[in-house]
């Protein structure tokens, strides 16, 4: 048998048209060997990574067995896979993924792809959990991670992202990620209240109870929170997404302490990796303005490249405002856009730019455009 590595390097990590119908088929074939822990089901377009792993880490220091499944990687595949504290090693990797082997079909093993196939090792990994808190990749309802009985959906902030897939309104968007919720949901903070209202009309409809973050709490808890983020040197955003998290604390039962979360690393999110440097895995618009928020009124040197499918036109008009000078830095996928048209693109928005070199201790960076521009930012300086 192919060890995991290997195996994933025969199945392509992108497809213009996916077969929704493999996944579910999969798992039927498979499910009777399985125990299901307790599963937090994740959607929106930004905030899903934080969010889960704000829940994962406080069930974890409150005595709970717990696993979180996310996506994607930046460095290393094990980022993927994180179960009490830590990510998984290579040898509990490869022996789940021996057992997923001898149990699903040889069609299977063949045609799922690489996330859907990541999906169901996640399962055989994290089947002995407590909770297994579950971050849907592309979407909602057609989504590998779709497939699997759910206690909870959390529903993060919606916006545009993978209109590909998901349609090309936020109405469309919506409706996809909000059909995933099976029984109970609670849903973060919206940019469009038009998702309130789909929701209260799914709730209606399916029989669903889908709450409000807000609901979970009282004013002065807020600013506990507000203060806790601050204190703590997170980005600001983060405070959304430690109250959605805490709301499904509450949901579950839990009495808050907001010390539990003192020890915990968020990687790539906004992340500041030296006194000058910050790295953020961000892809879109949304992810472009909570940036531009975080560094009001500074300047910053913007690290960058886009894939094809990004509006990163939008994207660099939202960031304008406080970039100094762009630097392109190059990444190896086929899916990246020509650099000459991102050129045109500051060209248009009379933005300075060059290719990447060198850091400037005497300037301030940040590192954004996708997964892949962090990963090779990160690789290229040995951090």
């Amino acid at each position: 048998m192919l060890n995991l590595e290997n195996f994933l390097n025969l199945k392509p990590l992108y497809y213009d048209e996916i077969d929704y119908t493999r996944m579910p088929k999969a798992w039927e074939s498979i499910k009777r060997n399985f125990k299901l822990p307790k599963i937090i089901h994740v959607v929106g377009t930004n905030g899903k990574g934080s969010t889960g792993r704000f829940i994962a880490h406080y069930f974890y220091k409150s005595g709970y067995r717990v696993a979180h499944y996310s996506s994607p990687h930046i460095l290393k595949l094990n980022e993927r896979f994180w179960y009490n504290g830590k990510n998984v090693s290579d040898l509990e990797l490869n022996e789940a993924h021996q057992k997923l082997l001898s149990i699903l079909d040889k069609k299977f093993q063949d045609t799922l792809s690489y996330f859907e196939y990541l999906t169901l090792l996640a399962i055989t990994l994290f089947q002995d959990c407590d909770f297994l808190i579950l971050e849907a990749g592309l979407g909602g309802d057609k989504d590998a991670t779709n497939v699997f009985d759910k206690e909870l959906s959390i529903v993060c902030k919606i916006d545009y992202d993978h209109q590909d897939f998901l349609g090309d309104s936020i109405e469309q968007i919506a409706k996809e990620k909000l059909k995933s919720i099976q029984k109970f949901a609670i849903l973060g903070e919206q940019k469009y209240k038009l998702i309130y209202k789909l929701a209260m009309k799914f709730s209606k409809e399916r029989r669903l109870e889908i709450f409000k973050s807000s609901h979970f709490f009282i004013p002065p808890e807020i600013k506990e929170i507000e203060s806790f983020i601050k204190n703590s040197n997170y980005p600001s955003f983060f405070t959304q997404n430690l109250t959605l998290a805490i709301s499904a604390l509450k949901f579950f039962g839990l009495d808050i302490d907001l010390d539990k979360f003192s020890d915990l690393k968020i990687f790539g999110r906004c992340q500041k990796i030296a006194s000058n440097i910050t790295i953020d895995v961000g892809h879109n618009e949304l992810a472009a303005s909570v940036l531009k928020k975080e560094f009001e009124n500074k300047k910053i040197v913007l690290i960058y490249n886009s894939f094809k499918d990004k509006d990163y036109k939008k994207i660099l008009k939202i960031l304008k405002p406080i970039i100094k000078r762009i630097e392109f830095l190059p990444i190896l996928n086929k899916r990246v856009e020509d650099k000459k048209l991102l050129e045109d693109v500051a060209k248009e928005y009379l933005i300075e730019y060059k290719d990447f070199e060198n850091i400037n201790e005497h300037e301030e960076y940040l590192v954004f455009g996708s997964f892949a521009v962090v990963e090779s930012f990160l690789k290229l300086k040995g951090y």
